[in-house]
């Protein structure tokens, strides 16, 4: 509060002020609230990129205990981790060497949404 010049009663803050300092204070709430959305949405991202994860290392170590070389091609699986239902594409090239096999493990949401892809040489037991 302002004191008068001349010894009269308290004036107060004028509109201009209060609406300066609401401004200001919109501005922050805003900030933080921005700020909060982005940390939940970095949490959950990374929680799905977890769970593709899994997914793509348990298609390679099932072909692994195959032991056998994979064929040339491509296969999906479905995978259900965490309560989410992920879909595993196997990708299997040739490589320069007849005893290897590329393979390539694309993990994507329900949606169709990339979240993961995982590449490996496995080669013949």
């Amino acid at each position: 509060m302002r004191r008068p010049a001349h010894g009269g009663a308290a004036a107060g803050f004028t509109l201009v002020e209060v609406l300066v300092a609401l401004a200001i204070v919109a501005v922050a709430l805003a900030a933080g609230l921005r700020a909060s959305a982005a940390l939940l949405n970095h949490g959950q991202r990374q929680s799905e990129q977890l769970l593709a994860q899994l997914c793509a290392e348990n298609e390679l170590v099932r072909l692994r205990l195959l032991r056998q070389l994979p064929g040339i091609g491509q296969s999906s699986a479905s995978c259900e981790q965490g309560g989410q239902a992920l879909t595993v594409t196997l990708v299997v090239g040739a490589t320069p060497n007849p005893n290897f096999r590329r393979v390539e493990a694309r993990v994507s949401s329900a949606d169709s949404r990339p979240l993961l892809s995982l590449t490996t040489v496995m080669g013949a037991n």
